[in-house]
């Protein structure tokens, strides 16, 4: 019997919340470094510089724990030499290095001219006198992460060509030789051979906690909002607790709903309004979107049928997506779960239906079409499905944050983390039995909204599930 999606009154559950973050212990970002530096050798690098800053911090925080706040900052690894990174801060950054669970295992180094513009400068030594005690040479092979890689498609010379600033990328182009520095992020970013594609349990742990916090505040939105607040008095909702954000905090109604993006405003939310909200903090991010309303009667008569002409088919992809979800699967049996169901062009599905995450919204994604790269075991994903009709029907959004495990990983996440993995069952049992959802048994999900998605915000107990 075809499976199809309907809109039925469910009692969500109380997952629970944790009290405490997991932290990530000083050896695992030691372990880190270490399969970079291997990883970088086998590349025939001579040494590795990795860039960060406030925008870009993920690469630099997951190797070590530091984060840039107001600055810019590298990281370099002398690959011919057994010796300390050299983490190189600004100003402020100098102050800030004890954040980071390894800071005697670094040389940390102040490069002022990483500092905001005005602050003193002329008591650091010039970048090309750090970048060569840190390996940096003519002649020698330079690896360089920032936070994109190119393909041929995009220029003329993907290997060369470097997205981090022009003054520290000519600089190290000078030293080492033009030729010889090259655009390194795949070693950690590519979604099934970059390092940082695959989490242990403490770093799924840590992002099993972030989801809970993230989907937490969608929830008090969701059954709280109500007409004649404004956005910034329905972001209140949330509570939130100061979690570093991995983007802008986004709520937004009316036709500021429709650009996706916007952050809240004084504007009053009205009855009929469409809305789309999303939180996302380091490891995680939960969006959704419907209509201000309590049921279709209150939509405009040529958009009634808004649930079965959007939002059930959307959903039904969604359960295709779930189903295929499982370690070993290609991105590209993803991408077509959800486009077999939704491809045609009223939907507007124009990204990548999901995409791996990390302590950025979005380190990279498999899921393209013909995609032959496999999920692996501890891959932490998103199902990141946006419907862009461009019409009066808007769209609709249950994006979630979620982890495949297998066997020994699943072990250890129980014996390390009971409480999160009590509270991973208890969606996993949500998802199945009450929202008809199929999962395999490697599938984790963070959320504690999972897969709950109520288009009319008005009725948040009416949700969308799957019936036989």
């Amino acid at each position: 019997m075809a499976r199809h999606a309907e809109l039925s009154e469910l009692k969500l559950p109380d997952f629970g919340s944790p009290n405490r973050a997991p932290t990530i212990p000083p050896e695992a970002y030691l372990d880190r470094i270490n399969k970079l530096r291997d990883k970088a050798r086998e590349r025939g690098y001579d040494s590795f510089v990795v860039y960060g800053d406030r925008e870009h911090y993920a690469n630099i925080a997951w190797l070590t724990g530091y984060d840039p706040r107001f600055e810019e900052a590298l990281l370099i690894l002398d690959l011919k030499k057994e010796v300390k990174p050299i983490l190189i801060v600004g100003n402020e950054g100098l102050g800030y290095t004890g954040i980071s669970p390894i800071e005697k295992r670094l040389r940390i180094t102040l490069y002022q001219s990483f500092s905001l513009v005005s602050q003193p400068r002329g008591e650091s030594k010039p970048l090309k006198n750090i970048l060569s005690s840190g390996g940096v040479k003519r002649g020698g092979r330079v690896g360089v992460a920032g936070w994109k890689y190119f393909t041929d498609v995009e220029v003329d010379q993907p290997d060369t060509t470097l997205e981090i600033p022009s003054y520290i990328a000519d600089t190290i182009r000078r030293m080492a030789g033009k030729g010889n520095v090259t655009n390194a992020n795949r070693l950690l970013l590519h979604p099934t051979d970059g390092i940082r594609a695959v989490n242990d349990v403490d770093q799924l742990a840590y992002f099993e906690y972030i989801g809970t916090q993230t989907s937490q505040a969608l929830r008090a939105v969701l059954f709280g909002l109500r007409p004649g607040m404004t956005e910034h008095e329905a972001v209140r909702l949330m509570q939130l607790n100061g979690l570093p954000l991995s983007c802008h905090l986004m709520l937004s109604t009316g036709s500021r709903a429709r650009m996706g993006l916007p952050s809240p405003s004084n504007r009053v939310i009205e009855r009929g309004d469409p809305l789309t909200v999303a939180y996302g903090a380091w490891g995680g991010l939960n969006a959704r979107a419907g209509f201000v309303v309590a049921s279709e009667d209150e939509l405009p008569k040529t958009i009634r049928d808004y649930v079965p002409r959007l939002v059930a088919p959307y959903y039904e992809a969604i359960d295709s997506w779930y189903e295929k979800l499982r370690i070993g699967a290609t991105g590209g049996e993803l991408w077509k779960a959800v486009h077999d169901r939704i491809g045609d062009p009223f939907f507007g599905v124009h990204l990548n239906p999901g995409h791996i995450t990390s302590l950025e919204e979005w380190l990279s994604s498999p899921v393209y079409e013909g995609s032959e790269e496999r999920l692996a075991s501890g891959t932490a994903i998103n199902v990141d499905v946006i419907p862009a009709t461009g019409t009066k029907y808007y769209t609709t959004n249950v994006e979630d944050s979620l982890a495949l495990a297998d066997v020994k990983l699943r072990r250890e996440l129980e014996e390390k983390y009971p409480e999160a993995w009590a509270r991973i069952l208890a969606r996993r049992a949500f998802m199945t039995e009450e929202l008809g959802l199929r999962l395999t048994p490697e599938v984790l999900p963070f959320s504690n909204i999972p897969a709950y998605l109520p288009p009319f915000i008005l009725s948040p107990n009416f949700s969308m599930r799957i019936a036989a």
